[in-house]
């Protein structure tokens, strides 16, 4: 099947599983990237490897027709942040990807709040599109469960890995399967979470801090620490009874610093003071 990819590398694996199944590409779709949380080298790379357009604005009607004109039978969306309409006229299908177990956490992106919610599962979706965000019929879909020990990172591998398991599925049988796609009915929709959300408070138990710091992962939480603000992605705790104030700083050995929580102590493991960019990750 003819078709063009709309995306970055968060899910670039469906790209990559639907060529590795015999799929032709005609045509990239992505966006700009900050190089920090979120990056599409990968993906547009092998594109140009395989000397295919490459577009990284909003699809438009024009870019539509134009795919028509390519003899494009499928626009696959993963991890594309516009709202793609009017596809109906120019082409037989168009599904998007969506890290959820949809009608559940429609939205920008719901990973953090799974974690922070201790969601017993978690899933990924394929969906006709459709003029809102997140609302198509069903066309295929995998849950799995989540542990108490859950990250952002852990949760967004098994996201992934599911989405190569349907890329794979659509790529064998996308007619039939869409065909028996399923209307979702009612859902939720979960917004991006905010600063408050992604900044630890120290004022909570161990659990709940280290629940926050593990939501977050690679992408980091905020916290205030003797003053100053720094960018946590790693911390441990125990549960201990103390009388020190709740963010006190009691212990530091070289980088690991040990806070006071209300019920014990967070040892952050992984911090740093700056903001996150290329040159800190090097």
């Amino acid at each position: 099947m003819r078709f063009a990819f709309a995306g970055i590398d968060f899910l670039g694996d469906v790209f990559e599983t639907l060529l590795g199944k015999g799929w032709k590409p005609v045509k990239l779709f992505s966006r700009p990237c900050d190089g920090i949380y979120d990056f599409n080298d990968v993906t547009v790379s092998l594109a140009r490897t395989l000397k295919l357009p490459v577009q990284m604005t909003r699809i438009n009607q024009a870019d539509l027709a134009g795919l028509k004109a390519m003899g494009c039978e499928a626009l696959v969306v993963a991890g594309y942040p516009w709202l793609v309409t009017g596809w109906e006229r120019h082409l037989p299908y168009a599904v998007n990807f969506h890290p959820s177990p949809l009608p559940i956490g429609r939205g920008p992106y719901p990973l953090f709040q799974a974690i922070l919610d201790q969601a017993p599962e978690w899933g990924m979706t394929a969906h006709t599109l459709e003029p809102a965000f997140d609302t198509g019929a069903i066309v295929a879909q995998r849950r799995f469960s989540l542990s108490h020990e859950e990250t952002h990172d852990t949760l967004l591998a098994k996201c992934q890995m599911a989405a190569k398991d349907i890329a794979a599925g659509l790529a064998d049988d996308l007619a039939q399967l869409w065909t028996e796609a399923r209307p979702q009915g009612p859902g939720t929709y979960w917004r991006r979470v905010t600063q408050t959300q992604r900044t630890v408070d120290w004022t909570g138990n161990v659990r709940d801090v280290l629940r926050t710091v593990r939501a977050f992962g690679s992408i980091e939480a905020f916290a205030q620490v003797d003053s100053r603000y720094v960018y946590v992605w790693e911390a441990t705790g125990w549960m201990e009874p103390h009388r020190y104030r709740p963010g006190t700083l009691v212990h530091r050995h070289r980088k690991h610093l040990v806070v006071a929580v209300r019920d014990g102590f967070i040892q952050v493991t992984g911090w740093s003071p700056f903001a996150p960019g290329p040159a800190r990750r090097s």
